[in-house]
């Protein structure tokens, strides 16, 4: 996350949380090329045929973003956190509506070196989001960390920004989260 441009855009965050439209349209040119890098980043790691392309699934977590209450967003950090796990919901959607046939439909998702599991491996969207979802009814803090630091890519310092948490608290959870998480998945019939 940059920091040089996060004043204007929680600024704008700001007058558009007060209910002044235009602030959002002003906000849109600032955040487009992150939203478009944070797809990239999940597009990445999916199969090279996938149908869902970076600009679609801008647009497609641009449009649930405005459609929701601008009261529930504090700043920069947490507006791109928002996105990432808007952009997680529609990929795992997408995987759902097109995976009838087998368990992971052909969506696949690699968890590389950035998010230091203890191997690199191929895994199911939708598995991955299932222990996400058991993570966060045993650790919802937890399930954030993972959530902004393996699907946004914030930093230690973003995520601690965000959550409202010390920094070597989120060392500690993210690292426990990944451990919980590489257990989950391996496990026989994930």
């Amino acid at each position: 996350m940059q920091s040089g441009s996060s004043k204007p855009v929680t600024d704008l965050l700001s007058k558009w949380q007060a209910g002044d439209e235009s602030a959002l349209k002003q906000l849109t040119p600032l955040v487009y090329s992150e939203l478009q890098r944070l797809a990239r980043h999940y597009l990445r790691s999916e199969r090279g045929n996938h149908t869902l392309q970076s600009t679609a699934l801008v647009h497609e977590a641009y449009l649930r973003l405005v459609g929701q209450d601008p009261a529930r967003v504090e700043s920069r950090t947490h507006f791109f956190g928002i996105a990432a796990r808007l952009m997680r919901q529609i990929l795992v959607d997408h995987a759902r509506e097109r995976g009838a046939a087998k368990r992971d439909g052909g969506y696949r998702i690699t968890l590389d070196e950035s998010a230091a599991f203890p191997q690199k491996q191929d895994l199911d969207i939708v598995a991955l989001n299932d222990v996400l979802n058991e993570l966060s009814h045993l650790d919802e803090q937890q399930a954030k960390i993972v959530e902004l630091r393996f699907f946004t890519g914030l930093s230690i310092e973003d995520t601690s920004q965000v959550l409202n948490i010390s920094p070597a608290t989120v060392k500690r959870k993210w690292t426990t989260a990944r451990l919980w998480l590489h257990r989950e998945l391996s496990r026989e019939g994930r």
